[in-house]
């Protein structure tokens, strides 16, 4: 229960199933320590939110494509005024890992009232606790005050993407991909240490990383400006975008979008030497 002193708290719920984001929604909203909900579809939008505004807690999946909440809670970690950390998963082994990062509760789906009541008395102790009191010793989270501070910029979720293969996971870094190529509801990866396959849609991952430069230049395929050596035409008299790592389709649609991005670019000094041919739009160049 809400203690007389204790604002109601303020919450962020990040799930990628439409269906328990709203399940849980519902939980936390009918629960009389909790003034506001905010949902949000995945742990990048979780993100953006808490660029601009300040949570007491975020109750968060683990199993969520592109970046994963015990990713996500990592990064979390790195704020100056970072939320208190509670998980609500279907899987029990991460628990180790997410008490590990600080996280103050682990409910397991589906969520009993009575666990996340618990949970939210966690939090609220967490949320009222004064940092010079925390003890190192013991795995209690993060803390928040109460004070409303500026807006914190978050970090850069997808600078590198997590790509699981024969059990193992590897992180292949934004700045070494040339570029991707849809595939589903998966995406490829082309960078130099090979293909990678990522189980995230191509017009989510355009959102993500069209800040640092990625654009689309095909339905089916983003290209990194700054890997564009040229434009060519191809035999049919197509366009292709020229990388060190092969040629990109580029369609009637986007090529003069492609076009603009990449003078504009190359006036800034954005794009790499051998690249500049490409900002000028270079037609019918011979493979």
């Amino acid at each position: 229960m809400t203690t007389g002193h204790q604002p109601p708290l303020r919450v962020l719920a990040v799930d990628d199933v439409p269906a328990a984001l709203q399940d849980l929604c519902g939980l936390l909203r009918e629960a009389p320590e909790v003034g506001e909900v905010v949902p949000a579809g995945d742990a990048v939008a979780a993100l953006k939110r808490l660029r601009s505004e300040e949570f007491d807690a975020v109750f968060l999946d683990i199993a969520m494509p592109g970046l994963d909440g015990l990713e996500f809670a990592g990064l979390l970690t790195k704020l100056a005024r970072p939320p208190v950390i509670v998980f609500v998963t279907a899987y029990d082994e991460h628990a180790v890992a997410a008490f590990g990062i600080g996280a103050v509760d682990y409910l397991l789906k589906p969520v009993r009232a009575e666990r996340l009541a618990d949970a939210l008395t966690r939090v609220g102790r967490m949320v009222t606790l004064d940092p010079a009191e925390a003890v190192p010793s013991v795995p209690t989270g993060p803390t928040v005050s109460a004070t409303p501070a500026a807006p914190q910029e978050a970090p850069d979720a997808l600078a590198a993407l997590p790509v699981e293969s024969a059990g193992r996971t590897r992180y292949v870094r934004r700045q070494d991909v040339r570029f991707v190529e849809a595939h589903g509801d998966y995406v490829r990866l082309h960078a130099h240490s090979g293909v990678h396959l990522v189980r995230m849609p191509i017009s989510r991952l355009e959102e993500y990383w069209a800040k640092a430069g990625f654009v689309r230049a095909h339905r089916g395929f983003l290209v990194a400006l700054s890997a564009v050596r040229e434009l060519r035409s191809d035999s049919v008299g197509g366009l292709l975008a020229h990388t060190d790592l092969g040629d990109v389709p580029v369609s009637r649609r986007h090529a003069r979008q492609l076009r603009e991005r990449l003078l504009r670019a190359a006036q800034r000094g954005e794009l790499r030497a051998e690249g500049a041919g490409g900002a000028k739009g270079a037609k019918g160049s011979a493979p």
